[in-house]
């Protein structure tokens, strides 16, 4: 109700500035234009919208394996933790849009150069968050564990990888926004179809009102995906409030 509230607050300042013509429509259109451009639209955004979603999906869950994989690696193996961890921080200042284009060059223009950008954009708060998880399992546990002569392989398997799975959903929740920002990076770096398409192809046709209707979309999809993942690491870890069926 509070978060309404304060959206429906906004949209009036908004509607008001625009209807006052302190902000010209083509750099600001009101909402209710926006909201014109929604139902208008529809039959160019509810394709692009499928698209851009299955990209965000599919770089989210790449993002996710790869991310809790090399997590585990420098979990489990000293070299490998002393190997990847400058170059998982240092991978976050790459600069995206500039490793695009070569990526659409080497892997064409399809799905996979989208997943790659996608990937690289999500997986380093997975990679933080598996670790953490990791490396800070309950030690009476591990000391139980010990006691009855259980090997490294089932301490992993019985207490540290329980304990990292949700925390890796809890990564994935936190990457899932940026998911969309790199989907879009990814469109425009070379695509046909999909939400960042659309707006790079609507703002030099002064269609703004229909980028900013996919902007809309865009970050509906955001808050649809990370709830959804949210609902998924209550499953797995009941003790923050859900329940498994």
């Amino acid at each position: 109700m509070w978060a309404a509230g304060l959206v429906l607050v906004l949209l009036g300042a908004w509607e008001a500035v625009s209807q006052l013509g302190l902000v010209d429509e083509l750099i600001l259109p009101a909402p209710t234009a926006v909201a014109s451009a929604l139902v208008d639209d529809f039959d160019l955004l509810g394709p692009d919208l499928w698209t851009t979603t299955v990209e965000a999906l599919a770089g989210l869950l790449a993002a996710t394996v790869v991310g809790a994989a090399i997590a585990i690696a420098m979990h489990l193996w000293t070299p490998a933790r002393k190997t990847l961890h400058p170059l998982v921080v240092g991978s976050q200042a790459l600069p995206i849009p500039v490793l695009a284009a070569p990526l659409v060059l080497l892997l064409g223009f399809g799905l996979a150069p989208k997943v790659v950008i996608i990937a690289l954009v999500c997986f380093f708060p997975i990679v933080v968050t598996t670790l953490d998880a990791l490396r800070n399992v309950d030690a009476d546990t591990l000391k139980l564990l010990r006691t009855m002569d259980a090997t490294r392989w089932q301490a992993f398997r019985f207490a540290e990888l329980p304990a990292a799975a949700p925390a890796a959903l809890s990564g994935a929740k936190i990457a899932v926004a940026v998911s969309v920002i790199g989907a879009v990076f990814a469109e425009y770096a070379g695509s046909d179809s999909g939400l960042g398409h659309l707006i790079l192809q609507a703002i030099p046709q002064l269609q703004t009102a229909r980028a900013y209707a996919a902007v809309v979309i865009l970050a509906a999809l955001a808050v649809v995906l990370f709830y959804l993942l949210a609902a998924a690491e209550r499953w797995l870890n009941p003790r923050t409030g859900g329940t498994p069926s």
